[in-house]
């Protein structure tokens, strides 16, 4: 009698000890008792359970879930195919509903989500796709999230990874790129070529109020050149010069004699510093022997001293030609 008790009192033990569950805090679980749910999961920690088969449980991981949508192929509304990668994220709001109004709520959103993806890049044209991320992920995060909030499912993010296009495609957005960058570039270099003749513009006008302002000009552009070792220098002379019965070609050798000699002398100052005193420039065809130059060639002063006095006696020249006119 007392070994059946024992044996009686052992197996009721066991049964109580059997219907100890233990849940961590993430999960939750939907109890089934005698086939009918009841209203709250057993939340994390101890739970006691009915033995026998009494109380059934579903466990829910309410973690959030990372579904990854694989590469779906779409032909957007400009007739382009492209193959789109997606991950969507997305939290059991109510584990109750993810177990009773859905079989298997993983799956369902994730066909949902390709299904939704595709059918909202279908009607976009590729550049919208390009340019427009952010407002793609939220228009297929808010469709999804009232799509499965009667399944207990929060969707709280929807990113598209990667957009594959076609190699000829990419070949001809390249192009494009290019074409677009030399169209900005053709049209910086006209605004500045616009710009630049408006400051001339305005430039002549000054200048052409002051006429001593141009001869100072010119002169300062000679200094320049012959700053530098060219071979050829011009030199402007007035056109009233050239006609007939003026000034004799002799004339004009002799005045323009002394500024190449300069000039010269400075682009090659070792030859004139060795010795020769002055420039090996033939004489003018009136005998006028080029000016001879100090120690050391000629600097910037003597050369614009020697521009300044040319310019001055041509201009006696001009003015003497119009009063005998």
């Amino acid at each position: 009698m007392l070994l059946a008790l024992a044996v009686i009192g052992g197996l009721f033990g066991l049964s109580v000890l059997s219907g100890v569950r233990i849940y961590r805090e993430y999960e939750r679980a939907i109890i089934f008792r005698f086939g009918r749910a009841l209203r709250q999961p057993a939340g994390p920690g101890m739970r006691f359970l009915l033995p026998f088969g009494i109380d059934r449980t579903v466990v829910v991981d309410t973690r959030t879930k990372v579904i990854q949508i694989p590469t779906q192929d779409v032909i957007t509304h400009d007739n382009i195919s492209i193959g789109v990668d997606a991950v969507v994220y997305a939290d059991v709001a109510s584990p109750a509903d993810a177990v009773l109004r859905v079989e298997n709520y993983l799956p369902a959103t994730l066909q949902l989500a390709a299904t939704t993806l595709r059918s909202i890049l279908g009607r976009m044209d590729l550049d919208d796709i390009l340019a427009k991320r952010g407002e793609i992920n939220d228009e297929i995060r808010q469709i999804l999230d009232e799509r499965t909030e009667q399944w207990g499912i929060e969707i709280t993010a929807v990113e598209i990874k990667d957009i594959s296009l076609p190699s000829e495609m990419k070949r001809a957005m390249a192009r494009q790129a290019e074409a677009e960058r030399e169209r900005r570039a053709k049209i910086i270099v006209s605004v500045g070529e616009l710009q630049a003749a408006e400051n001339l513009s305005k430039a002549a006008e000054l200048i052409a109020s002051q006429p001593a302002a141009l001869q100072l000009r010119t002169l300062q552009t000679l200094v320049e050149v012959s700053a530098e070792r060219n071979n050829t220098i011009v030199f402007p002379i007035p056109i009233e010069l050239m006609a007939k019965g003026s000034v004799s070609a002799d004339t004009i050798a002799q005045l323009v004699g002394p500024v190449a000699t300069a000039i010269a002398a400075r682009q090659r100052p070792a030859e004139v510093g060795s010795g020769d005193k002055t420039d090996a420039l033939p004489a003018g065809r009136g005998g006028a022997e080029p000016r001879a130059l100090g120690e050391g060639g000629a600097d910037e002063g003597e050369i614009e001293a020697t521009l300044v006095a040319l310019r001055h006696h041509l201009d006696r020249m001009l003015a003497a030609k119009k009063t005998e006119g």
